[in-house]
């Protein structure tokens, strides 16, 4: 389907009008392509060829209105470090329709009626970071919103500095946070609650729809969801940073990607956003505060759900989150039939790697090499004798392993992701791209989509993240 003659949805324009802000979106001035998805074209039913027609950069950038377009901004509310803000919403981001049941939305597109102040507009640093990031965790097979294209404009905003303007066209399943129930919930407004979480249960779990008991099964879905999705992040190293409710999607995904970063030398306590100053938001403390978001949205779903029965579908969280990181943590270790007691054995590990500062990811790829030489592995930490404690029990357990050490290997190099983009590899890719050189950004999008291939052109960025740009934080404006 060519992209002219597309048509666009907007099944949440059903939702009672305080739901939403129709508004439009302020074009960029002389914009220009940056890079295009071809996957996300495909789930889009777009044909690829359109990417590179000069109408599709007028699309992205709010220039051109296909068939059925009446774009809008959400409203929503949310607890931000803690503290409960009432009304927040699409501050830089207008929705413009629904293809194929993924949602666009065009970030960093202009004012609307939240942006609180703000001008609306998205940089091309922190645009940059949300394109290479969204598909990384896509490739990784981690739920997270993806995006179609990123484009560029000399226009310039003041951030820290004078900054180029850039806009990213996101695409998801659903937009809607565990703040937007918060938001009616707050203004005592149970029709539009009610609205709100019958389209919620349509959109994200339709299979829901025809039980009699769906609101509370969908507060035990969202717990499910947001357990399995805290595990994955802390399985691959994974900061977040912004963890506010406004920032939890109801479906599941990882959304907002904003200071976030992955591990250079594993910290259970690194925090990534400079903003963080008590560490709320650490790496160590993003399944503590999934639980402490899912209680929020409890509250906000009280008017609606029996206040019991999700506290008793709320107290699995934790079992739930230990089962799936257990599960994904041995696979990392290539074990077969984990065990509980196979979590001494991880802690073991994870205390070590904190101990001598070792590098994550690299840590866990070149384990997935093992087969009983131990060199490689002694030489990512100064001392040796912690590991090769760990190793003498890491292979007594292997001893209980059902797969040759050969099929272990091939199996753990599928799970132990070669590449992640570290922050320093994106601080490249952004300064290039700042001075019009857009290679780096195509390189790290190859890795993302990739990130278990080898790779040899790129060899440098599997190493160790050099001194110099380890643990770095960023703002909530990267």
């Amino acid at each position: 389907m060519h992209l002219k003659t597309t048509q666009l949805h907007h099944p949440y324009l059903q939702l009672p009008p305080l739901c939403f802000d129709k508004v439009s979106p302020t074009p960029l001035r002389d914009p220009y392509l940056i890079h295009a998805n071809k996957e996300v074209a495909k789930l889009l039913d777009i044909d690829p060829a359109d990417l590179s027609d000069p109408s599709f950069v007028k699309f992205v950038n709010g220039e051109l209105a296909l068939e059925g377009s009446d774009p809008f901004a959400m409203c929503y509310a949310g607890h931000q470090f803690g503290h409960f803000v009432p009304r927040l919403g699409d501050g830089r981001a207008i929705n413009i329709g629904t293809i194929n049941g993924w949602q666009l939305q065009l970030k960093g597109s202009g004012q609307t009626l939240y942006s609180r102040q703000g001008d609306g507009r998205a940089v091309l640093r922190s645009s940059i970071r949300e394109y290479l990031m969204s598909e990384a965790m896509h490739g990784l097979g981690i739920e997270t919103t993806r995006a179609l294209a990123i484009i560029g404009s000399d226009q310039k905003v003041f951030r820290e500095d004078w900054e180029s303007t850039s806009i990213v066209l996101r695409v998801s399943p659903s937009w809607i946070r565990f703040g937007t129930f918060e938001y009616f919930a707050h203004n005592n407004k149970p029709e539009e609650l009610k609205a709100l979480l019958e389209y919620a249960i349509e959109e994200c779990y339709p299979h829901l729809s025809i039980e009699k008991n769906r609101y509370l099964y969908f507060f035990t879905e969202v717990v499910g969801k947001t357990a399995r999705l805290m595990a994955t992040w802390q399985a691959v190293g994974f900061n977040h940073g912004v963890m506010n409710t406004d920032n939890m999607s109801i479906a599941g995904l990882t959304i907002d990607y904003g200071p976030y970063a992955f591990l250079d030398d594993y910290n259970i306590n690194h925090i990534c956003n400079h903003t963080d100053q008590h560490g709320r938001y650490s790496f160590g403390n993003q399944p503590r505060i999934g639980e402490w978001n899912l209680a929020a949205l409890m509250v906000a779903l009280a008017p609606l759900v029996d206040q019991e029965a999700m506290e008793r579908a709320h107290q699995h969280y934790g079992r739930l989150y230990s089962q799936h990181f257990l599960q994904l943590m041995g696979a990392k270790l290539g074990l077969t039939h984990v065990q509980e007691a196979d979590l001494e054995l991880i802690k073991h590990l994870l205390g070590i790697m904190q101990t001598l500062q070792v590098d994550y990811t690299l840590f866990f790829r070149t384990l997935s090499h093992y087969q009983g030489n131990r060199e490689a592995l002694l030489k990512l930490g100064l001392y040796h004798q912690p590991l090769h404690e760990w190793l003498d029990d890491y292979d007594k357990r292997l001893a209980n392993n059902t797969l040759s050490a050969e099929a272990r290997n091939k199996k753990m190099l599928t799970v132990n992701p070669k590449y992640v983009l570290k922050n320093y590899m994106l601080q490249e890719a952004i300064e290039l791209a700042q001075k019009g050189d857009y290679s780096g950004v195509n390189a790290l999008f190859k890795i993302a989509q990739t990130p278990y291939a080898e790779h040899p052109e790129f060899e440098r960025w599997a190493e160790a993240t050099p001194e110099a740009f380890k643990n770095k934080k960023l703002s909530c404006s990267s």
